[in-house]
């Protein structure tokens, strides 16, 4: 099974693998992680998993 990033365009092959699965894959072109979900198959969604911003500022007021 084949999907496009939604960032670059760039064919993403899942395998047989991904036929019935809900997550995230990497771009290996872009980086762009994708958040997809497919059943039986087939793709039924797909979408860019952009961090919040807030989440970051978090992590590293966290850290100091």
């Amino acid at each position: 099974m084949k999907l496009n990033c939604v960032s670059c365009g760039h064919t993403v092959d899942l395998h047989n693998d991904y036929d019935d699965y809900d997550g995230q894959v990497k771009c290996f072109t872009c980086g762009a992680l994708l958040a997809v979900r497919t059943q039986e198959g087939q793709v039924k969604w797909v979408e860019r998993v952009v961090p919040h911003h807030h989440d970051e500022e978090s992590s590293l007021h966290g850290t100091r």
